[in-house]
This record gives C-alpha cells, sequence and structure tokens, in this order.
C-alpha cells in the first residue's frame, strides 16, 4: 500500500491519540515488477520479514513498545498476520487478522485457488512444499509460544478465501490454550459485509479488540 487516508483509522485510532503505520513489504506492484517477484513463491516469507522488521524499528526509534503493537491485514494480508503470530509473536500485542489463507497445504483446493499456485506456489508439488511449509500458519502453530491474543474474521460467503482457513486456525489455537477468538459474517463475500452498516460493525469490533488487548484506553 502507498500512504493514504483510512478514514476508520482516523476515526477509531488517530483522533483518540493512537498512531498508525502503513508498512512498505515487498511483493505488491506499487514499486515495480522486481518488488513483485522479489515477495513470489519462496520469497513470500521476505514480505512478511519486512513487516516484522518495521515493527522492531518502531521500538528502537522509541515510538512504542511491542506489547502496545496492533496489526492487522487482510486475505493475502490475512497470510502475513497469522505468520506474525507464529514466527515473530513477541513483536506484537495484538493482531485483527480478516478474511485470511492459513492453511497453505489447502489453499489451491477451494475457489480460485488453482488459480493462484504461480502466486504462491503449488502444495502438491514436493520443491514447492518445502517453502510454504514455514509460512503455513496452520502448521506451524504450537504450544509453548508467546503468541499475542488474536481476533480472526470471515465471511461464510467468501468466494476467495473460505472460511474453514479461519475456522481451523482458531479451533487449532483455542485446543493449543491460547487467546484466539473467531468472527463470522453471515453474508458480504471476500469482504466486510453486504453493506455499510456490517462494515462499520466490523471493523469497529476489530479496533475495539485491538485497543482492549493492547491495553490503551483512548480519551
Amino acid at each position: 500500500m502507498v500512504p493514504f487516508y483510512h478514514p476508520a483509522v482516523g476515526k477509531l485510532w488517530l483522533e483518540r491519540g493512537g498512531s498508525s503505520v502503513i508498512a512498505h513489504i515487498r511483493g505488491g506492484r506499487e514499486f515495480g515488477n522486481a518488488w513483485y517477484e522479489a515477495a513470489r513463491r519462496e520469497g513470500r516469507r521476505l514480505s512478511h520479514d519486512d513487516f516484522a522488521a518495521v515493527a522492531a524499528d518502531l521500538v528502537r526509534r522509541g515510538v512504542t513498545r511491542p506489547s502496545r503493537i496492533a496489526a492487522e491485514g487482510g486475505s493475502n494480508g490475512g497470510l502475513l498476520i497469522a505468520n506474525m503470530l507464529t514466527r515473530y509473536p513477541e513483536r506484537f500485542g495484538a493482531l485483527f487478522c480478516t478474511m485470511p489463507v492459513i492453511d497453505m497445504r489447502r489453499y489451491h483446493k477451494h475457489t480460485i485457488g488453482p488459480a493462484i499456485t504461480d502466486e504462491y506456489g503449488d502444495p502438491d508439488k514436493p520443491e514447492d512444499w518445502a517453502f510454504l511449509a514455514g509460512i503455513s500458519a496452520y502448521h506451524v502453530a504450537a504450544p509453548g509460544h508467546p503468541y499475542p491474543p488474536i481476533l480472526i474474521a470471515t465471511s461464510r460467503r467468501d468466494d476467495r478465501a473460505v472460511p474453514g482457513h479461519a475456522r481451523k486456525m482458531v479451533a487449532k489455537l483455542q485446543a493449543m490454550g491460547y487467546d484466539a477468538y473467531l468472527y463470522e459474517l453471515a453474508t458480504g463475500g471476500h469482504s466486510y459485509g453486504k453493506n455499510h452498516d456490517d462494515m462499520a460493525a466490523f471493523i469497529s469490533l476489530g479496533y475495539a479488540f485491538l485497543r482492549q488487548t493492547i491495553g490503551w484506553s483512548p480519551n
């Protein structure tokens, strides 16, 4: 994402005294094709490393501390946030993961999955699963780690990232004793709802969860 003003962030976060950061991570096309190619297939984990590095830099520069960092991401960004949970848990205080792809072993068996194996890799090929396994947060998640609380949101009507990703991940985390929560819309497809009321409720819930979890009581 290039810098832009997000009205929900402005209203629910900035106006209440918070700070907001957009992390420029490899994988998008905003800085040219080479920037995109760097995070394709086995390079995908590099975009996750970039995001975690931004969080660490905020602490290094004295902007905040890890327990006060709340992060969100949706769709492919949901995979990102799930990897922050499993790969960099010590850098975050709370996570909001929306419409995610999480199970990289089976993602290609649902909806548009077969069309994006060129982007992620084909888990049915041993050479591709060798690198996909490391970012398949569903498989990486294990007991005994300092995972921060996470809210994972999905939609029963999601036609891109099927709700099974979110449901399975929350079930596994809860079974291991972690603070993991599921919010599931009845409608809306691969989005935050079918109308503005749905979207407002979705975003408000997510940001309230983040604020409460990091211990921030805004004025």
